[in-house]
């Protein structure tokens, strides 16, 4: 008898899932990996669909299950931040933002004025996200996730 309550997953969706962690991952351009990836990863690169894993604790960075293909932090020439536990932790690739870098802000005025610099360099096109973070993404809502948490412990 068949289980009523299992969650039917797609062949599409299970090739996103991290083999490592169960998550799924965040499709992730071939043009980030290229810029990303160390010499010796890239010339392992393969020519499948590929995901972030965005799970802080798994060691993997980028997979592609078509491919059985797993790159690790350690295949990546700079840190991923939101697998960092130790300073310094990339929030912003593009302009060299840090985690502690927001949070010493706080604590020094009470406020920061960081998301505010990103927006306006975004904004006059300075930013190159797709081929400096890790994601691919823009770092913006992690950047003021990390302010938000930090302003609502100051209360």
């Amino acid at each position: 008898m068949a289980d009523c309550c299992s969650i039917a997953v797609t062949p599409q969706e299970a090739q996103s899932r991290c083999r490592v962690c169960g998550r799924k991952g965040l499709m992730v351009t071939r043009r980030t990996m290229e810029h990303l990836l160390t010499e010796s990863a890239l010339a392992c690169l393969a020519d499948h669909a590929y995901y972030f894993c965005a799970t802080p604790a798994c060691p993997v960075v980028y997979f592609s299950n078509q491919a059985d293909s797993y790159f690790h932090k350690g295949e990546v020439k700079v840190r991923v931040g939101l697998k960092e536990t130790e300073d310094p932790v990339p929030l912003c690739y593009c302009f060299g933002i840090t985690k502690k870098m927001v949070l010493d802000e706080i604590a020094a005025t009470g406020q920061t004025t960081i998301p505010d610099f990103i927006k306006a360099q975004v904004k006059a096109g300075r930013c190159a996200c797709e081929i400096k973070n890790p994601s691919g993404r823009c770092c913006l809502g992690i950047v003021m996730e990390v302010a938000r948490r930090a302003l609502k412990a100051r209360e």
